[in-house]
């Protein structure tokens, strides 16, 4: 198993690449908030699976990927829709429930699709998401594409038996799926921590005979040059990889979930924010000369004007005609 670790000097040449990381990273954070601000006063319903705290691998891993390749996710999908580019009114009003969501206020908060960005949703089975990746990967193969499928889950879907499957069949078909494990260190259901958990998976992608890496992934740089190396190899080798991007969430499972948990402590969450994504970028790009506070703020400042529009929008929009019951939002 290769071990990703953080690069050099960021090169000045491309401040506007770095800069639209931390752009998007910033929106997945003020979204969450603003998310769990509506739930809090019941404007929003159901299950609400928060992303803040793992920001980086979402940013990391879309950004260099192409516009007709394909993202497939777990229940914790509003990160990875919002870079892959749905709206922020189109998530936000699907968290409402509204007509004008993205899935047309049927999914909610675990089941955000959109046709027009494959991003083909978020799926609240455990692992459910996984040997459907394996599909799409075995559809751009059978079509002869160089498109690639990613698909994301958490450690405790490493666990179950499509896992196992769904690794087996891209590797002995070849198919251009690259799977990523969201590690965040406590996969809900079962006992397995975060170092018995990468070296379970190192394990494991070395039985199928997959090219696979450990990587940093509160270290937005180290995820996107990992996920770099592994879409070369699935477009050019038509080989699949495991990314196992160790990571940690600093709220609860869930918004029915204390912010901590009953599983881990208070302090050991604060002990994992010094490495937040977000301040730990900007320290790097202050520090080597790229942004300053200022150009922070001001970034900051838009994308808070962005989620009052969004949460506006939400607010406004009309709920979905009984008769909507009906009808498949994506028919043609």
């Amino acid at each position: 198993m290769t071990q990703v670790k953080a690069g050099t000097k960021l090169d000045p040449a491309r401040t506007e690449f770095y800069r639209e990381l931390l752009h998007q990273m910033l929106r997945i954070r003020r979204l969450e908030e603003r998310a769990a601000e509506a739930y809090a006063l019941g404007q929003i319903g159901g299950f609400c699976h928060l992303y803040i705290g793992q920001e980086a691998v979402a940013v990391g891993s879309i950004t260099p990927l192409r516009d007709d390749d394909y993202v497939i996710t777990s229940y914790r999908d509003h990160g990875h829709a919002i870079v892959r580019g749905i709206s922020a009114q189109g998530i936000m009003a699907e968290l409402y429930g509204k007509a004008t969501g993205c899935s047309g206020g049927k999914g909610g908060s675990m089941h955000l699709f959109d046709a027009a960005t494959n991003f083909l949703g978020g799926h609240a089975i455990v692992g459910g998401q996984i040997p459907i990746a394996a599909g799409v990967g075995f559809a751009v193969a059978y079509r002869g594409g160089d498109q690639v499928c990613v698909c994301y889950f958490g450690d405790a879907a490493a666990n179950i038996g499509s896992f196992h499957e769904s690794l087996n069949i891209a590797s002995l078909w070849k198919l251009p799926t690259i799977f990523i494990c969201e590690n965040n260190r406590y996969g809900m259901g079962t006992a397995l921590g975060r170092a018995s958990t990468t070296e379970d998976i190192a394990t494991r992608a070395c039985a199928y005979d997959i090219a696979a890496a450990t990587v940093d992934g509160m270290d937005v740089i180290a995820v996107h040059d990992a996920m770099s190396e592994a879409i070369t190899r699935a477009r050019n080798e038509k080989k699949p990889t495991l990314l196992d991007i160790q990571t940690y969430r600093f709220v609860g499972h869930s918004m029915s979930d204390p912010v901590h948990g009953v599983y881990r402590t208070q302090e050991e969450v604060e002990e994992e924010k010094e490495q937040d994504p977000i301040s730990r970028f900007c320290r790097r790009l202050e520090q080597d000369g790229i942004m300053g506070v200022k150009d922070f703020e001001a970034l900051d400042d838009e994308i808070k004007k962005e989620m009052d529009d969004a949460v506006a929008f939400a607010e406004n929009s009309p709920d979905p005609e009984p008769e909507a019951l009906y009808t498949n939002v994506y028919a043609d």
